[in-house]
């Protein structure tokens, strides 16, 4: 009839194209759509089911879309894809035309389809916004490519032990619900040499330096064996927001500590008040960067470096503790020498004038009896006074037999001033302003190297 209407025989053709691709569609439909007891609405039982005969070779490629989030805390990251599976099912070939069809998600329901999942994922879901985010494509020769778009959030196991200096590798694991490599084997693309997508994909915390696919056959004993696909990509994160959020604040901090060694051993407000507000400060900046991390046993990287600047942190007031303790204690040891001074002066100068007094009282009374004495008590009295002279003499022993037990005691009492002696607090602070930094930048250096080589 449409060649009837025709003038011309371009009309005649292009009317002609029109039927034939009507026929084409109603072929089609009659194809997918089987007659079953006068019901054209459903489906044989055979097309829901695998193809019949060896196992149905599923080729898979994956798209990314988008890493939306990943999460130290609960060990997962969230991804957009698009999925497409595709695999050749004799029962829906056809050679009316050579056109490839496309159907929208209504078929999706209609025909077989591997029952693919994510193995990790702990949630997933389809787009439906505006339509269904399915697509399915006949060929000719019976291969159905059929794509949709997915959201998961998928578990990804990370070693926090170098956290943030840290690289993890996290995994989309594809597999099989219900078909075992007897029904179905997956392997794939030959196009997927590549992910599209993936290396356009900026990411605040991480890079993504590389990736790979997997193939992988799981045995299970009670259910059999089971193809999964893997795609695995490493990530390395970014480490300058640490740097400038948790390093940089931390080195500030103990950098601050260090000021008090400046500070005059008298201003004592000033000096403890600078040191607990820097342990305070370093002991919120701790918790703060702990807070977004999972409350794991192991030690990471960044807790080392915090514990180490809260420990030159408390050092530096344990330093002016120690140093004041130090100048009070030569103050006390100054004025016991003063003190102990001025009672010897004054016993020196009693004993001098005792002396003196002694020795007239004797001269006194030696001119007396002299005078008064006859002649032969003179000599009796001379011949006592080597008596007393003997006296005289034995005193001197007695001091030199003391002597040694004297010397002996100062020898002590030396020993333990000298082990004792208190060092100068204005020498401490010295030392300490070469000590602190030298110290911190050896272990800082020791700290780079372990955590980054």
């Amino acid at each position: 009839m449409g060649v009837r209407m025709g003038g011309t025989d371009g009309s005649r053709v292009s009317r002609e194209g029109v039927c034939v691709c009507v026929c084409v569609c109603v072929c089609v439909c009659a194809c997918v759509r089987v007659r079953v007891g006068g019901d054209g609405g459903r489906l044989p039982s055979f097309l829901t089911s695998p193809p019949a005969g060896p196992p149905v070779n599923v080729a898979m490629a994956i798209e990314v879309a988008s890493i939306d989030h990943i999460s130290e805390a609960n060990m997962e990251y969230t991804m957009t894809v698009f999925l497409r599976q595709s695999w050749h099912d004799d029962r829906l070939s056809y050679n009316h035309t050579n056109k490839t069809l496309g159907l929208d998600s209504r078929f999706v329901d209609k025909l077989w389809l591997p029952d693919t999942f994510i193995v990790n994922a702990k949630s997933a879901w389809f787009h439906d916004v505006t339509v269904e985010n399915k697509l399915i494509r006949l060929q000719p020769n019976g291969v159905i490519l059929y794509s949709s778009r997915i959201t998961s959030t998928v578990a990804c196991d990370m070693d926090l032990t170098k956290y943030p200096m840290d690289e993890q590798e996290c995994m989309l694991d594809l597999e099989s619900y219900g078909y075992s490599s007897e029904d179905i084997v997956y392997h794939w693309s030959e196009s997927q040499r590549h992910i599209h997508g993936l290396d356009k994909l900026e990411l605040s915390q991480f890079t993504i330096t590389d990736y790979r696919f997997v193939t992988e056959m799981m045995n299970f004993k009670s259910a059999g064996r089971f193809p999964r696909l893997s795609l695995r990509f490493q990530l390395r994160r970014n480490r300058g927001v640490y740097i400038i959020q948790s390093y940089m604040p931390s080195i500030l901090l103990v950098a601050m500590s260090w000021v008090s060694f400046w500070i005059s051993q008298s201003a004592v407000p000033a000096r403890v008040s600078l040191g607990i507000t820097t342990v305070l400060t370093m002991t919120t900046l701790m918790v703060s960067a702990r807070s977004s991390l999972p409350r794991a046993s192991a030690i990471k990287a960044l807790d080392v470096y915090f514990w180490i600047c809260y420990v030159f942190v408390f050092a530096a007031l344990i330093e002016y503790a120690f140093a004041h303790y130090n100048a009070d204690y030569r103050l006390k040891e100054k004025a016991k020498v003063k003190a102990n001074k001025l009672s010897s002066e004054s016993i020196v100068k009693n004993g001098k004038q005792a002396m003196v007094l002694f020795s007239l009282s004797v001269t006194g009374m030696n001119q007396g009896v002299m005078i008064s004495s006859r002649h032969g008590r003179t000599q009796r009295s001379s011949s006592e006074i080597p008596g007393e002279g003997g006296s005289e003499e034995a005193e001197p022993r007695r001091r030199r037999s003391k002597q040694p037990e004297e010397s002996e005691e100062e020898k002590k009492k030396c020993c333990s001033k000298c082990v004792c002696k208190p060092i100068d607090a204005d020498t401490i602070d010295i030392y300490a302003r070469a000590v602190f930094p030298f110290t911190f930048a050896v272990v800082n250096v020791i700290y780079w190297v372990a955590y980054t080589m």
